[in-house]
């Protein structure tokens, strides 16, 4: 195998861990020997051990003069757990093929460094770009101090989320709600407005995808108008927090009650949702609201990844994205088209900020 190879390897290990493991990054280890694999590993969340470590304990003493292929530059500092770079240190490795330099400021670098100046022959950027994409979250998140964004619309091909009465049961196939399903699984956080609750009463639980996990589940309300009886409050298997600007006592009191918590913010600016939303941990936040939501999100910049599922359809008159204040074409916001899915007759558009050639 190349180290191509080995690399996808390890990518595919991390990638199967997508979402579980913030505020970490997502990583993947392969250690081999002779051209033989003897280790495995997989980071499975805060506090358990790092890929390296778990592939360095599968390899034992074969580990001595190995090969070691990672996704993401070793830490050199001591956080939960001990520091991976002293870890490979002490195994004896021969070598470490890294895809991507860590930009995280605690390590940037240091890991790297550390490893070379101990002997140990170091090679970076293999499978640099796939090892970019699968942490891009995270480096947001530590980047940017506000967590990655990711907007997603299902939509008709004339650009309708909605009927003109509102309806929007179902633009899409069970299929790519499936697909929609697997994005709750990457993110820490799923925000919708509350127009939405009122709307569809969603779950926002994962649902038609395997996972050991749900997001935490994110409503904005600035006059707390949630019914008491949406499954957001009645069904407690998930967390739900409630964001709001304008105090009232008995229907705090009331939400509390129904075991959701309570985040007042006087300013319900979509800067100041995503500062507190970082502050509380949220690595990755995906944005399921409606024309509204997506509309606040998409003026204010602050976002990522513009997620559309097209279905081939036609409403005519309905609802779609509210107005951006664009005024002449010249002024339209500019998307860059990085990736597109087929599901059946339908399509996933995958967006990201960009210029138009």
């Amino acid at each position: 195998m190349t180290e191509e190879g080995y690399m996808d390897l390890a990518l595919s290990l991390a990638e199967r861990w997508k979402g579980y493991t913030h505020p970490n990054p997502t990583v993947g280890c392969v250690i081999v020997k002779n051209g033989r694999i003897v280790g495995l590993g997989y980071h499975e969340g805060a506090g358990r051990p790092h890929a390296e470590v778990v592939a360095l304990e599968q390899a034992g003493s074969e580990a001595r003069d190995a090969e070691v292929y990672v996704t993401l530059e070793p830490c050199v500092h001591q956080g939960r757990t001990p520091p991976c770079t002293s870890a490979l240190l002490k195994a004896g490795v021969r070598r470490v093929v890294v895809a991507l330099a860590d930009r995280n400021p605690l390590v940037k670098g240091k890991g790297i460094e550390k490893l070379r100046s101990a002997g140990v022959e170091v090679l970076v950027g293999v499978r640099e770009e796939r090892a970019l994409r699968l942490n891009e979250d995270f480096f947001t998140y530590i980047s940017s101090e506000r967590p990655y964004v990711t907007l997603k619309l299902a939509q008709t091909v004339d650009g309708r989320i909605a009927t003109s009465g509102g309806d929007s049961r179902w633009i899409t196939s069970e299929e790519s709600r499936r697909y929609a399903h697997r994005l709750r699984v990457h993110a820490t956080a799923v925000l919708v407005g509350l127009n939405t609750v009122l709307r569809d009463d969603p779950l926002l639980t994962v649902r038609h995808v395997p996972s050991l996990r749900n997001p935490l589940r994110v409503v904005v309300d600035p006059e707390l108008r949630i019914p008491s009886d949406a499954k957001l409050l009645t069904d407690r298997s998930v967390p739900t927090a409630v964001i709001f600007s304008q105090r009232n006592p008995s229907r705090e009191k009331e939400i509390r009650e129904a075991g959701a918590e309570l985040i007042h913010l006087e300013d319900l600016s979509t800067g100041s949702i995503l500062r507190e939303l970082h502050r509380r941990g949220v690595v990755h936040l995906l944005v399921e609201g409606g024309a509204y939501t997506v509309t606040e999100f998409l003026k204010a910049g602050l976002w990522d990844r513009l997620m559309v599922f097209e279905a081939p359809k036609l409403l005519g008159e309905g609802k779609g994205i509210g107005d951006l204040g664009v005024r002449r074409v010249v002024d339209a916001l500019k998307l860059r088209l990085r990736e597109e899915i087929r599901l059946g007759e339908e399509r996933v558009l995958e967006f990201v900020p960009g210029r138009l050639s």
